[in-house]
Protein backbone atom coordinates (compact mmCIF):
# COMPACT_ATOMS: atom_id res chain seq x y z
CA UNK A 1 0.00 0.00 0.00
CA UNK A 2 1.20 3.49 -0.87
CA UNK A 3 0.09 6.54 1.13
CA UNK A 4 -1.84 9.19 -0.78
CA UNK A 5 -3.68 12.46 -0.28
CA UNK A 6 -7.41 12.34 0.50
CA UNK A 7 -9.95 14.50 -1.30
CA UNK A 8 -13.59 15.50 -0.85
CA UNK A 9 -14.94 15.16 -4.38
CA UNK A 10 -18.63 15.87 -3.88
CA UNK A 11 -21.38 15.83 -1.26
CA UNK A 12 -25.17 16.05 -1.18
CA UNK A 13 -27.99 15.87 1.30
CA UNK A 14 -31.71 15.54 1.45
CA UNK A 15 -33.67 18.59 2.54
CA UNK A 16 -33.98 18.46 6.32
CA UNK A 17 -37.47 17.97 7.72
CA UNK A 18 -39.18 18.56 11.04
CA UNK A 19 -39.06 15.48 13.27
CA UNK A 20 -42.36 14.04 14.43
CA UNK A 21 -45.84 13.38 13.13
CA UNK A 22 -46.18 16.85 11.60
CA UNK A 23 -42.90 16.60 9.70
CA UNK A 24 -42.61 15.91 5.97
CA UNK A 25 -40.75 12.62 6.54
CA UNK A 26 -43.02 11.08 9.17
CA UNK A 27 -44.09 8.34 6.75
CA UNK A 28 -40.67 8.02 5.09
CA UNK A 29 -38.19 5.38 6.21
CA UNK A 30 -34.73 6.43 7.39
CA UNK A 31 -33.00 3.99 5.06
CA UNK A 32 -34.96 5.41 2.13
CA UNK A 33 -33.62 8.87 2.98
CA UNK A 34 -29.98 7.80 2.83
CA UNK A 35 -30.60 5.67 -0.27
CA UNK A 36 -32.14 8.67 -2.01
CA UNK A 37 -29.10 10.77 -1.13
CA UNK A 38 -26.70 8.08 -2.35
CA UNK A 39 -28.52 7.64 -5.66
CA UNK A 40 -28.60 11.40 -6.13
CA UNK A 41 -24.86 11.69 -5.51
CA UNK A 42 -24.01 8.88 -7.91
CA UNK A 43 -26.27 10.33 -10.61
CA UNK A 44 -24.05 13.42 -10.53
CA UNK A 45 -21.18 11.15 -11.58
CA UNK A 46 -22.73 8.91 -14.26
CA UNK A 47 -19.39 7.71 -15.65
CA UNK A 48 -18.01 6.59 -12.31
CA UNK A 49 -17.56 2.81 -12.12
CA UNK A 50 -19.75 1.80 -9.15
CA UNK A 51 -17.74 -1.38 -8.67
CA UNK A 52 -14.66 0.76 -7.97
CA UNK A 53 -16.17 2.00 -4.68
CA UNK A 54 -14.15 0.33 -1.94
CA UNK A 55 -16.55 0.83 0.97
CA UNK A 56 -19.68 2.60 2.18
CA UNK A 57 -19.75 4.03 5.71
CA UNK A 58 -23.10 5.38 6.93
CA UNK A 59 -23.66 6.70 10.44
CA UNK A 60 -26.76 6.72 12.63
CA UNK A 61 -26.98 7.60 16.29
CA UNK A 62 -29.92 5.34 17.12
CA UNK A 63 -29.14 2.14 15.25
CA UNK A 64 -32.44 0.30 15.38
CA UNK A 65 -35.46 -0.28 13.18
CA UNK A 66 -35.05 1.36 9.79
CA UNK A 67 -31.72 2.83 10.94
CA UNK A 68 -30.30 -0.53 11.97
CA UNK A 69 -29.10 -3.70 10.26
CA UNK A 70 -25.64 -2.35 9.34
CA UNK A 71 -27.12 0.54 7.41
CA UNK A 72 -24.02 1.18 5.29
CA UNK A 73 -24.40 -2.25 3.73
CA UNK A 74 -28.18 -2.30 3.46
CA UNK A 75 -28.26 1.19 1.96
CA UNK A 76 -25.62 0.31 -0.63
CA UNK A 77 -27.67 -2.70 -1.76
CA UNK A 78 -30.88 -0.65 -1.86
CA UNK A 79 -29.07 2.08 -3.83
CA UNK A 80 -28.17 -0.44 -6.50
CA UNK A 81 -24.43 -0.68 -5.89
CA UNK A 82 -22.80 -3.95 -6.97
CA UNK A 83 -22.90 -6.71 -4.38
CA UNK A 84 -19.12 -6.59 -4.32
CA UNK A 85 -19.21 -3.19 -2.59
CA UNK A 86 -19.16 -3.64 1.22
CA UNK A 87 -20.58 -1.28 3.83
CA UNK A 88 -20.73 -0.67 7.55
CA UNK A 89 -22.37 1.49 10.21
CA UNK A 90 -20.86 4.10 12.52
CA UNK A 91 -22.03 5.78 15.72
CA UNK A 92 -20.37 8.82 17.23
CA UNK A 93 -23.63 10.56 17.99
CA UNK A 94 -23.66 14.03 16.36
CA UNK A 95 -20.32 13.42 14.63
CA UNK A 96 -21.35 10.20 12.91
CA UNK A 97 -21.00 11.45 9.33
CA UNK A 98 -17.83 13.33 10.26
CA UNK A 99 -16.39 10.11 11.66
CA UNK A 100 -17.51 8.20 8.57
CA UNK A 101 -15.49 10.67 6.49
CA UNK A 102 -12.39 10.63 8.70
CA UNK A 103 -12.41 6.85 9.11
CA UNK A 104 -12.76 5.99 5.43
CA UNK A 105 -10.55 8.95 4.55
CA UNK A 106 -7.83 7.49 6.74
CA UNK A 107 -8.13 4.21 4.87
CA UNK A 108 -7.65 6.12 1.62
CA UNK A 109 -4.70 7.94 3.13
CA UNK A 110 -2.77 4.77 3.91
CA UNK A 111 -3.59 3.39 0.48
CA UNK A 112 -6.00 0.64 1.54
CA UNK A 113 -8.90 2.32 -0.30
CA UNK A 114 -9.15 4.65 -3.28
CA UNK A 115 -12.84 5.56 -3.48
CA UNK A 116 -15.56 5.59 -0.78
CA UNK A 117 -19.01 6.88 0.11
CA UNK A 118 -19.39 8.28 3.63
CA UNK A 119 -22.35 9.94 5.28
CA UNK A 120 -25.11 9.69 7.84
CA UNK A 121 -28.83 9.61 8.43
CA UNK A 122 -31.05 10.43 11.36
CA UNK A 123 -34.82 10.09 11.56
CA UNK A 124 -35.34 11.78 14.90
CA UNK A 125 -39.10 11.48 14.51
CA UNK A 126 -38.94 7.68 14.42
CA UNK A 127 -35.86 7.39 16.62
CA UNK A 128 -35.52 10.13 19.25
CA UNK A 129 -32.03 10.58 20.65
CA UNK A 130 -31.40 8.01 23.36
CA UNK A 131 -34.63 6.14 22.68
CA UNK A 132 -34.62 2.70 24.34
CA UNK A 133 -31.04 3.19 25.49
CA UNK A 134 -30.03 1.60 28.79
CA UNK A 135 -27.20 3.66 30.32
CA UNK A 136 -25.13 1.74 32.82
CA UNK A 137 -26.28 2.67 36.36
CA UNK A 138 -22.63 3.22 37.30
CA UNK A 139 -22.66 6.44 35.27
CA UNK A 140 -24.78 8.05 37.97
CA UNK A 141 -24.29 5.83 41.04
CA UNK A 142 -20.51 6.25 40.89
CA UNK A 143 -20.84 9.84 39.73
CA UNK A 144 -18.87 9.15 36.55
CA UNK A 145 -21.02 11.75 34.81
CA UNK A 146 -23.48 14.38 35.95
CA UNK A 147 -27.16 13.52 35.41
CA UNK A 148 -27.28 16.60 33.18
CA UNK A 149 -24.78 14.99 30.82
CA UNK A 150 -27.52 12.80 29.34
CA UNK A 151 -29.65 15.80 28.35
CA UNK A 152 -28.09 17.97 25.65
CA UNK A 153 -30.19 21.01 26.53
CA UNK A 154 -28.96 20.86 30.10
CA UNK A 155 -25.36 20.73 28.91
CA UNK A 156 -25.97 23.95 26.98
CA UNK A 157 -27.41 25.61 30.08
CA UNK A 158 -24.27 24.62 31.99
CA UNK A 159 -22.07 26.40 29.43
CA UNK A 160 -24.10 29.55 30.05
CA UNK A 161 -23.50 29.01 33.78
CA UNK A 162 -19.77 28.49 33.41
CA UNK A 163 -19.15 31.46 31.12
CA UNK A 164 -21.22 34.48 32.22
CA UNK A 165 -20.10 36.44 29.14
CA UNK A 166 -22.11 34.00 27.03
CA UNK A 167 -25.42 35.71 27.62
CA UNK A 168 -28.86 34.83 26.32
CA UNK A 169 -28.93 38.09 24.40
CA UNK A 170 -25.80 37.06 22.50
CA UNK A 171 -27.23 33.59 21.84
CA UNK A 172 -30.48 35.07 20.53
CA UNK A 173 -28.68 37.57 18.31
CA UNK A 174 -26.44 34.87 16.88
CA UNK A 175 -29.49 32.70 16.17
CA UNK A 176 -31.34 35.45 14.33
CA UNK A 177 -28.23 36.06 12.24
CA UNK A 178 -28.08 32.34 11.40
CA UNK A 179 -31.66 32.46 10.14
CA UNK A 180 -30.95 35.56 8.09
CA UNK A 181 -27.82 34.08 6.52
CA UNK A 182 -29.67 30.87 5.65
CA UNK A 183 -32.47 32.84 3.98
CA UNK A 184 -29.93 34.86 2.00
CA UNK A 185 -28.10 31.69 0.96
CA UNK A 186 -31.36 30.22 -0.32
CA UNK A 187 -32.20 33.43 -2.16
CA UNK A 188 -28.80 33.31 -3.87
CA UNK A 189 -29.13 29.58 -4.70
CA UNK A 190 -26.15 28.55 -2.56
CA UNK A 191 -27.89 25.62 -0.83
CA UNK A 192 -30.21 24.14 -3.46
CA UNK A 193 -27.55 22.74 -5.85
CA UNK A 194 -26.51 20.14 -3.26
CA UNK A 195 -30.04 19.13 -2.21
CA UNK A 196 -31.54 15.87 -3.47
CA UNK A 197 -35.33 16.17 -3.55
CA UNK A 198 -37.35 13.42 -1.87
CA UNK A 199 -40.85 12.17 -2.65
CA UNK A 200 -42.63 11.90 0.69
CA UNK A 201 -46.07 10.52 1.39
CA UNK A 202 -48.67 11.63 3.92
CA UNK A 203 -52.40 11.28 4.51
CA UNK A 204 -52.87 14.19 2.12
CA UNK A 205 -50.97 12.40 -0.66
CA UNK A 206 -47.47 12.62 -2.09
CA UNK A 207 -45.29 15.72 -2.20
CA UNK A 208 -41.81 16.52 -3.44
CA UNK A 209 -39.61 17.83 -0.63
CA UNK A 210 -37.13 20.18 -2.25
CA UNK A 211 -36.15 22.57 0.53
CA UNK A 212 -35.46 22.56 4.25
CA UNK A 213 -38.64 22.65 6.29
CA UNK A 214 -37.62 24.44 9.47
CA UNK A 215 -36.05 27.75 8.46
CA UNK A 216 -37.53 30.79 10.22
CA UNK A 217 -36.27 33.86 8.33
CA UNK A 218 -38.84 36.02 10.08
CA UNK A 219 -37.12 35.47 13.44
CA UNK A 220 -36.34 38.58 15.48
CA UNK A 221 -34.46 39.20 18.70
CA UNK A 222 -37.65 40.57 20.23
CA UNK A 223 -39.52 37.39 19.29
CA UNK A 224 -36.81 35.28 20.89
CA UNK A 225 -37.18 36.95 24.27
CA UNK A 226 -40.54 35.43 25.14
CA UNK A 227 -39.74 31.81 24.26
CA UNK A 228 -39.94 29.12 26.92
CA UNK A 229 -36.80 27.68 28.51
CA UNK A 230 -37.66 23.97 28.56
CA UNK A 231 -34.51 22.69 30.25
CA UNK A 232 -34.58 24.95 33.29
CA UNK A 233 -36.89 27.52 34.81
CA UNK A 234 -35.60 30.99 33.90
CA UNK A 235 -32.90 29.40 31.78
CA UNK A 236 -31.22 30.71 28.64
CA UNK A 237 -31.67 27.89 26.10
CA UNK A 238 -34.84 28.06 24.01
CA UNK A 239 -36.20 26.62 20.78
CA UNK A 240 -35.00 29.80 19.11
CA UNK A 241 -31.32 29.55 19.99
CA UNK A 242 -30.97 25.79 19.57
CA UNK A 243 -31.14 23.48 16.57
CA UNK A 244 -34.58 21.90 16.06
CA UNK A 245 -35.22 18.14 16.07
CA UNK A 246 -34.78 17.07 12.47
CA UNK A 247 -34.85 14.20 9.96
CA UNK A 248 -32.41 13.99 7.06
CA UNK A 249 -29.49 12.28 5.34
CA UNK A 250 -26.13 13.27 3.84
CA UNK A 251 -23.45 11.50 1.84
CA UNK A 252 -20.05 12.39 0.39
CA UNK A 253 -17.76 10.94 -2.26
CA UNK A 254 -14.12 10.76 -1.15
CA UNK A 255 -11.18 9.76 -3.30
CA UNK A 256 -7.44 9.36 -3.20
CA UNK A 257 -5.17 10.93 -5.78
CA UNK A 258 -4.97 7.67 -7.75
CA UNK A 259 -8.76 7.52 -8.09
CA UNK A 260 -8.88 11.17 -9.17
CA UNK A 261 -6.61 10.39 -12.10
CA UNK A 262 -8.19 7.06 -12.97
CA UNK A 263 -11.81 8.23 -12.92
CA UNK A 264 -11.34 11.83 -14.04
CA UNK A 265 -12.71 13.29 -10.80
CA UNK A 266 -12.28 16.94 -9.82
CA UNK A 267 -11.89 17.45 -6.07
CA UNK A 268 -13.37 20.34 -4.12
CA UNK A 269 -11.04 20.18 -1.13
CA UNK A 270 -8.26 18.12 0.42
CA UNK A 271 -8.31 16.64 3.92
CA UNK A 272 -5.38 18.15 5.82
CA UNK A 273 -5.88 16.88 9.38
CA UNK A 274 -8.57 15.92 11.86
CA UNK A 275 -8.95 15.33 15.58
CA UNK A 276 -11.49 14.26 18.15
CA UNK A 277 -11.24 15.24 21.81
CA UNK A 278 -13.05 14.51 25.05
CA UNK A 279 -14.34 16.98 27.63
CA UNK A 280 -16.55 16.75 30.71
CA UNK A 281 -19.84 15.25 29.43
CA UNK A 282 -21.97 17.80 31.25
CA UNK A 283 -20.42 20.63 29.16
CA UNK A 284 -20.07 18.71 25.92
CA UNK A 285 -20.57 21.91 23.89
CA UNK A 286 -16.98 23.06 24.43
CA UNK A 287 -15.67 19.92 22.73
CA UNK A 288 -14.82 21.69 19.44
CA UNK A 289 -12.23 23.82 21.24
CA UNK A 290 -9.70 21.08 22.17
CA UNK A 291 -10.54 19.14 19.00
CA UNK A 292 -9.67 22.18 16.89
CA UNK A 293 -6.48 22.84 18.84
CA UNK A 294 -5.39 19.25 18.20
CA UNK A 295 -6.32 19.35 14.51
CA UNK A 296 -4.48 22.63 14.00
CA UNK A 297 -1.38 21.31 15.75
CA UNK A 298 -1.38 18.20 13.57
CA UNK A 299 -1.65 20.40 10.48
CA UNK A 300 1.07 22.79 11.63
CA UNK A 301 -1.41 25.66 11.46
CA UNK A 302 -2.79 28.39 13.70
CA UNK A 303 -6.37 29.58 14.05
CA UNK A 304 -5.37 32.68 12.06
CA UNK A 305 -4.68 30.43 9.05
CA UNK A 306 -8.33 29.37 8.85
CA UNK A 307 -10.21 31.49 6.35
CA UNK A 308 -13.64 29.86 6.60
CA UNK A 309 -15.40 28.12 9.50
CA UNK A 310 -18.36 25.75 9.45
CA UNK A 311 -19.33 25.25 13.10
CA UNK A 312 -22.33 23.08 13.86
CA UNK A 313 -24.96 25.10 15.69
CA UNK A 314 -26.31 22.47 18.05
CA UNK A 315 -26.84 25.39 20.42
CA UNK A 316 -25.88 29.00 19.89
CA UNK A 317 -23.99 29.10 23.19
CA UNK A 318 -21.78 26.24 22.04
CA UNK A 319 -20.67 28.22 18.98
CA UNK A 320 -20.17 31.35 21.06
CA UNK A 321 -17.90 29.50 23.48
CA UNK A 322 -15.73 28.46 20.53
CA UNK A 323 -15.62 31.97 19.11
CA UNK A 324 -14.72 33.56 22.45
CA UNK A 325 -11.95 31.05 23.07
CA UNK A 326 -10.29 31.82 19.74
CA UNK A 327 -10.95 35.57 19.82
CA UNK A 328 -13.43 35.56 16.92
CA UNK A 329 -16.35 38.02 16.81
CA UNK A 330 -19.92 36.72 16.99
CA UNK A 331 -20.67 38.14 13.55
CA UNK A 332 -17.33 37.33 11.88
CA UNK A 333 -17.98 36.94 8.15
CA UNK A 334 -15.82 33.80 8.00
CA UNK A 335 -18.20 31.87 10.27
CA UNK A 336 -21.17 29.91 8.89
CA UNK A 337 -21.60 32.18 5.87
CA UNK A 338 -24.74 30.34 4.74
CA UNK A 339 -26.28 29.94 8.19
CA UNK A 340 -26.23 26.80 10.28
CA UNK A 341 -28.14 24.13 12.15
CA UNK A 342 -30.27 26.64 14.06
CA UNK A 343 -31.87 27.40 10.69
CA UNK A 344 -31.50 24.15 8.75
CA UNK A 345 -31.79 21.64 11.59
CA UNK A 346 -29.40 19.06 13.01
CA UNK A 347 -30.27 15.45 12.14
CA UNK A 348 -27.50 14.24 14.48
CA UNK A 349 -25.34 11.70 12.64
CA UNK A 350 -25.83 13.35 9.25
CA UNK A 351 -24.73 16.90 10.05
CA UNK A 352 -20.98 16.48 9.55
CA UNK A 353 -21.29 16.20 5.79
CA UNK A 354 -23.66 19.19 5.63
CA UNK A 355 -20.85 21.27 7.13
CA UNK A 356 -18.46 19.91 4.49
CA UNK A 357 -20.88 20.60 1.65
CA UNK A 358 -21.23 24.22 2.71
CA UNK A 359 -17.50 24.70 3.20
CA UNK A 360 -16.75 23.21 -0.22
CA UNK A 361 -19.25 25.58 -1.84
CA UNK A 362 -17.66 28.55 -0.09
CA UNK A 363 -14.21 27.43 -1.20
CA UNK A 364 -15.38 27.68 -4.81
CA UNK A 365 -16.41 31.28 -4.22
CA UNK A 366 -13.24 32.22 -2.37
CA UNK A 367 -10.15 30.94 -4.22
CA UNK A 368 -8.05 33.29 -2.10
CA UNK A 369 -8.87 31.24 1.02
CA UNK A 370 -6.54 28.28 1.48
CA UNK A 371 -7.76 26.55 4.66
CA UNK A 372 -11.16 25.94 6.22
CA UNK A 373 -12.50 24.11 9.27
CA UNK A 374 -15.55 21.97 9.97
CA UNK A 375 -16.18 21.35 13.65
CA UNK A 376 -18.94 20.16 15.96
CA UNK A 377 -19.72 19.25 19.55
CA UNK A 378 -20.64 15.65 20.30
CA UNK A 379 -22.87 14.14 22.97
CA UNK A 380 -21.31 12.52 26.06
CA UNK A 381 -18.51 15.07 26.08
CA UNK A 382 -16.59 15.17 22.80
CA UNK A 383 -15.71 17.43 19.91
CA UNK A 384 -14.58 16.76 16.36
CA UNK A 385 -12.72 19.00 13.90
CA UNK A 386 -11.45 18.59 10.34
CA UNK A 387 -9.06 20.97 8.57
CA UNK A 388 -9.49 21.22 4.79
CA UNK A 389 -7.45 22.80 2.00
CA UNK A 390 -9.23 24.57 -0.84
CA UNK A 391 -8.65 22.83 -4.17
CA UNK A 392 -9.45 26.16 -5.87
CA UNK A 393 -6.78 28.02 -3.92
CA UNK A 394 -4.69 30.39 -5.96
CA UNK A 395 -1.49 30.76 -3.97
Amino acid sequence: MQPQDVYFVDGVRTPFGKAGEKGVYWNTRADDLIVKAMIGLLERHPDLDRAAIDDVAIAATTQQGDQGLTIGRTASILAGLPESVPGFAIDRMCAGAMTAVTTTGSSIGIGAYDLVLAGGVEHMGRHPMGFDADPNPRFLSEKLVSPDALNMGCTAEKIHDRFPALTKDRADAFSVLSQQKAAKAYKNNKIQPDLISVSAGSEAGWSLVSQDELMRPESTIEGMQGLKTPFRAHGKVTAGNASPLTDGATVALLAGERALAKHGLKPKMKLVSFAFAGVAPEIMGIGPIPATEKALEKAGLKIEDIGLFEINEAFAVQVLSFLDHFGIADDDARVNKYGGAIAFGHPLASSGVRLMNQLAKQFEEHPGVRFGLTTMCIGLGMGGSVVWENSNWKG
